[in-house]
């Protein structure tokens, strides 16, 4: 059994994250127990369950494995999110009848994602919306969709039970990441705002998170699974994928 359920919306209002993350850890807690229950009366042997490699703890060094902590005191709304996450990762690998495998993607880009020409954040891109915020300074790790559905099955078909990062082979900064993002797009380079104005407009948790980001490492799912992403880096990804999405009733 594969567990992706989500509930978030398709527009991001920063502002909105309380009343987003209410019903996304609604639907991750009651979801996963309910689904637990279903698997074990049908005999299911393996379940995989759907995980974040960008809620780890902003401590440390500039990458993360899967053994660094989960960042479980967050300020609000962020933590009770991330601890939702932990309750479910840790109700399925606790399961003593069942082979536990948690997938902890990064950020997803292509189509039907956020991180789309016609996604939200592509759109917001593209009329100079989504700033950079600070020096930029965040590291974010990103995956193409298409590569997490592959790192899904090899996960499904020959995974030992536990955690795995499913993210490309390029952390980078939002300093980096954004500005190619936006070329790619056809976009102007994005406005740079400072950080103590973001916090007012998108509030203090949102901004000291997104500066606060840390890199996380495939190379544990890259060895026990043999899985190379088609889009080794979201330089490749973003010109070959992204940039060729166009929005209905747009011409390229």
């Amino acid at each position: 059994m594969i567990n992706e359920l989500t509930d978030l919306p398709h527009n991001l209002n920063p502002r909105k994250l309380k009343k987003y993350y209410a019903a996304n850890n609604r639907v991750r807690r009651e979801g996963t127990a309910n689904l637990l229950d279903a698997a074990r009366g049908a005999g299911v042997r393996r379940f995989l369950v759907q995980s974040a490699a960008y809620w780890y703890a902003p401590s440390g060094g500039p990458v993360r494995t899967e053994e660094a902590p989960l960042y479980l005191d967050a300020p609000a709304p962020l933590g009770p999110a991330v601890q939702t996450m932990k309750q479910v990762e840790d109700a399925v690998l606790s399961a003593d009848w069942l082979e536990g495998i948690v997938l902890r993607y990064g950020f997803f880009y292509g189509p039907g994602t956020w991180y789309a020409k016609n996604g939200d954040i592509g759109r917001q891109v593209r009329k100079r919306r989504y700033p950079m915020i600070g020096r930029g300074e965040g590291t974010y790790s990103f995956i193409h969709i298409d590569d997490a559905a592959a790192a899904t099955v090899a996960a499904l078909e020959r995974a030992a039970p536990g955690v795995y990062n499913v993210v490309d082979d390029e952390p980078a900064q939002a300093a980096e990441w954004l500005p190619v993002f936006a070329e790619a797009l056809g976009a102007k380079p994005p406005p740079r705002v400072p950080a103590f104005i973001a916090r007012m407009l998108a509030g203090k948790a949102v901004v000291e998170y997104s500066l606060s980001l840390r890199g996380v490492s495939n190379a544990k799912v890259k060895e026990d699974l043999g899985w190379r992403p088609r889009y080794g880096s979201w330089r490749q990804g973003f010109f070959e994928d992204v940039a060729a999405i166009v929005p209905r009733g747009v011409a390229k």
